[in-house]
């Protein structure tokens, strides 16, 4: 059962193949068996995730089955659930049990969907391994001593290893789509706002994105059908009307020009990385695709763009956990200014109070017109440049990372932390959708590559990929782990 999609799922329940509780009681004995070699859950809903189950039974049975009635989905633990512990990997928000959901959570509960748990993640979203969780590591379920990518991690983990069909992710600068690469999963991060980010614990607000992550494009739009649309309670969600994103998957790609930046493969990207992603855009351009050769060299600034901004905003944003209202709190304090040093002081973890650290010096007076000024104006160009290109083309594809799954001992560093997402920033900083998807693997482990399309083109990443992947089986393709019953 585990080896079938989101949509084959949705099939033979509409067929009375199985029931919904047929498929939470086998995802549950999944994860029992198999997340201790992985540790992508922190926290497992059985009781819930059977109730939801037996409810969506007798939803069909009456006739009252919603879009998604009875399939499973597992929530990375930044997305607030109501009664449900959301910790965002954090000692800081270890104890925290919110008393509403978010409102994506909401709106796939709403579509029927049986929630197994919250997946790991980095700690506060902040991340590119999935090693800086509270919780512990992340594990690769293809290598075991690699890690799965992050910081959405957990959530690519569970997929890949087939813990759970689909998954919520979120996107700042890569999230979604850099442990996708790695763990050999699809992941889209939407449109900036296509998404409500309501019920979100925040790292930067202007770039942060929920999105699906499932094993193919299909199963991301059916997910995408549920999640997108305008919502009053987040100021920042598109007004634009969403619309049916499985309905043209099976439209041809003819005449269709995709643009390929000389800058996505530099002479530094390895072969076992940029041969699987040429062979697949040869594919596309065997199917009817123009592929289009162009250069953005804005891409060379993305990185200390983004490192200013995430962590002004990451600063700003975290504020707010102070040990005074919810949070961990110190034993003791003498007064209010050891209540606030020592309750941050153990509720983040070193990377988060390195962030904190940079994003204090970016808006201090010396640095904010020098530092978080500057690369405002920066981002603003890297916006410009890609939307000017998607004017040209219809999209932009290339890697999603420049390597594959690295060991746990390795890129540890902050610097090289952030070069792991140098192809995937850019579409943060512009607001754009982006999609990764698996084309293939570099000694035993996945390859992804990645395309970009024009603001609110989600439609049209999820046809190219579904087209891909029904010309090909890399999303197919298990790890040992998983593949066991």
């Amino acid at each position: 059962m585990h080896q079938l999609t989101l949509t084959q799922l949705q099939q033979g329940l509409a067929n009375g193949d199985f029931t919904a509780t047929d498929i939470a009681e086998h995802y549950l004995s999944r994860i029992e068996a198999h997340d201790p070699q992985l540790n992508s859950f922190i926290t497992i809903t059985a009781d819930q995730a059977l109730a939801q189950a037996k409810a969506a039974d007798e939803a069909r049975a009456k006739g009252e089955a919603g879009p998604l009635n009875g399939l499973p989905i597992a929530h990375k633990d930044m997305f607030c659930t109501q009664g449900v512990k959301t910790t965002s990997a954090s000692r800081m928000l270890d104890n925290f049990v919110p008393p509403y959901s978010a409102t994506a959570v909401e709106r796939l509960q709403q579509a029927g969907m049986v929630m197994l748990g919250k997946t790991n993640m980095d700690e506060f979203a902040m991340g590119s391994s999935n090693t800086t969780s509270f919780y512990g590591a992340v594990k690769n379920p293809w290598q075991p001593d690699c890690v799965p990518g992050g910081s959405s991690g957990g959530s690519a983990a569970a997929v890949a290893a087939r813990l759970t069909p689909a998954a919520t992710g979120s996107d700042t600068g890569g999230s979604i789509r850099q442990p996708a690469a790695l763990t050999g999963i699809t992941g889209l991060k939407p449109t900036y706002g296509r998404i409500s980010r309501w019920g979100m614990i925040a790292l930067a607000s202007s770039m942060d994105q929920a999105g699906p992550m499932a094993t193919t494009a299909e199963d991301c739009a059916l997910l995408l059908n549920a999640l997108a649309g305008h919502d009053n309670k987040d100021s920042t969600s598109a007004t634009q009307a969403a619309e049916d994103y499985t309905q043209g998957l099976q439209q041809p790609i003819s005449g269709l020009r995709i643009g390929v930046p000389e800058e996505f493969f530099p002479e530094t990207l390895s072969s076992g990385v940029a041969n699987p992603v040429r062979a697949a855009l040869s594919l596309l351009e065997e199917q009817g695709a123009v592929l289009v050769p162009i250069s953005l060299p804005c891409l060379a600034w993305v990185v200390p763009t983004y490192t200013a901004l995430v962590a002004a905003e990451a600063c700003s944003n975290l504020s707010r956990f102070d040990g005074v209202r919810f949070g961990h709190q110190c034993d003791n304090p003498k007064d209010i200014e050891d209540l606030f040093t020592r309750s941050r002081s153990e509720g983040f973890g070193a990377n988060v109070k390195e962030r904190i650290l940079l994003g204090n010096s970016m808006l201090s007076v010396e640095n904010y017109q020098r530092y978080y000024v500057k690369a405002q104006q920066v981002r603003r160009l890297i916006s410009q440049a890609l939307t000017e290109a998607l004017q040209e083309v219809d999209l932009i594809a290339g890697p999603t990372t420049p390597d594959v799954a690295f060991g746990f001992d390795d890129k540890q560093d902050p610097v090289s932390m952030n070069l792991s997402d140098t192809f995937t920033i850019g579409a943060n900083l512009a607001g754009l959708p982006a999609i990764s998807f698996p084309v293939g693997f570099e000694q035993g482990l996945p390859v992804g590559a990645q395309l970009i399309g024009g603001a609110f083109k989600e439609a049209q990443l999820l046809q190219v990929v579904h087209q891909y992947q029904q010309a090909t089986q890399w999303h197919q393709e298990t790890p040992k782990l998983g593949a066991a019953q």
